[in-house]
């Protein structure tokens, strides 16, 4: 299993990761017309998550999502519903990525899920309500691959401490904060957008992506100025076109096909006018410009031989292709040194200092 190393992802063409999640709702036919059109829509990886109830919840834990995009209260019947594809199951999902030339990705959410998932993905994610659990997070790390964690619901306290954590005890774990927030879904006003730059400078040592779960903008503008802010890696929640903003589970807040294709559309139009930032150099396509859009000292009315230069007898004018005016105070009082007609671009030649 080739690792997908995070040091080596282009900024330029951001990782983007197609969170399935559970949105195939137990069908492995659905699955794989999900995967299908992530490819087709420019992803890089698809990534599911992995769970069973009696693991992740209490019979009586209480929700935390929007009633009015998913009316059920308890967390525990709400993973029982979607928590039925086994070991097989995943492993056929991987063959399915692999045949579309996708990377297959999946979170665990429990030691067992670890312990089979270490054959399966180049790399693991732990999800931001895990991020402080450190049996798994230990359990991850001892796989000798890189971790991605998203950072919803934390303080930049709680991810000091995570990072640190790791840096000591697994200083080889290849380590990648995804700035999220845990509320689904994600206001735009929460989104909160500038946390990218502050965890690129607080964590210059690590790479910083997103994990989006605002509803999809028409022009998917939330992600393209994630970033344009520096993240290095994109997760959204992905189904189905014809399930987009279907009520229940992840559906209402998934982005589709169109969606990721606008996405991919506004990053190639991003890279193609930002440009580098070394230094300002003269670029091609305003050498013309440059040349017959700037201005040359010239002569105001006729000036005859030996005439003192003054601001009476010279002007500006276009085309640059005769002195500078940046030399203009180096013609200032200077003398003719010929007859000179009116509108004439001056030379250095025309030019003497003493009469």
């Amino acid at each position: 299993m080739n690792k997908v190393l995070f040091k080596k992802i282009k900024k330029s063409k951001p990782y983007l990761i197609a969170e399935v999640g559970v949105n195939h709702e137990n069908s492995m036919s659905l699955a794989e017309k999900i995967i299908k059109q992530a490819k087709l829509g420019g992803a890089d990886a698809v990534k599911f998550q992995i769970y069973k109830a009696e693991k992740i919840a209490s019979y009586k834990s209480p929700y935390y999502w929007d009633l009015r995009k998913n009316s059920e209260k308890s967390q525990y019947k709400l993973f029982k519903k979607y928590d039925k594809f086994n070991k097989e199951d995943y492993a056929n999902l991987k063959k399915i990525c692999q045949n579309y030339k996708l990377d297959f990705l999946a979170t665990p959410f429990d030691l067992d899920a670890v312990n089979f998932l270490d054959k399966l993905v180049p790399f693991f994610k732990v999800a931001s309500a895990d991020i402080t659990n450190i049996p798994l997070i230990q359990k991850v790390c001892e796989t000798k691959k890189p971790l991605l964690i998203s950072t919803g619901g934390t303080t930049t306290k709680e991810i000091i401490y995570i990072d640190k954590f790791i840096k000591t005890k697994f200083p080889q774990t290849e380590l990648a904060f995804m700035h999220c927030v845990l509320s689904y879904p994600t206001e735009y006003k929460d989104a909160n957008l500038e946390i990218i730059k502050f965890l690129k400078k607080k964590f210059p040592q690590r790479l910083i992506g997103y994990s989006d779960h605002t509803i999809p903008d028409e022009n998917m503008l939330v992600l393209s100025k994630a970033y344009e802010l520096g993240a290095s890696i994109i997760e959204k929640h992905f189904t189905l076109d014809k399930l987009k903003g279907k009520k229940g589970n992840d559906h209402f807040h998934s982005m589709d096909l169109n969606d990721l294709k606008k996405f991919r559309k506004n990053i190639d139009f991003i890279n193609l006018i930002r440009g580098k930032a070394e230094t300002r150099k003269l670029i091609s396509c305003e050498k013309i410009s440059r040349k017959n859009a700037r201005r040359s000292i010239v002569t105001l009315g006729k000036v005859k031989k030996n005439t003192k230069f003054t601001k009476k007898n010279l002007i500006l004018k276009r085309p640059g292709d005769g002195i500078s005016p940046i030399h203009f105070n180096k013609v200032l009082n200077k003398y003719a040194r010929f007859d000179l007609e009116d509108d004439h671009k001056i030379t250095f030649k025309d030019i003497k200092t003493k009469i």
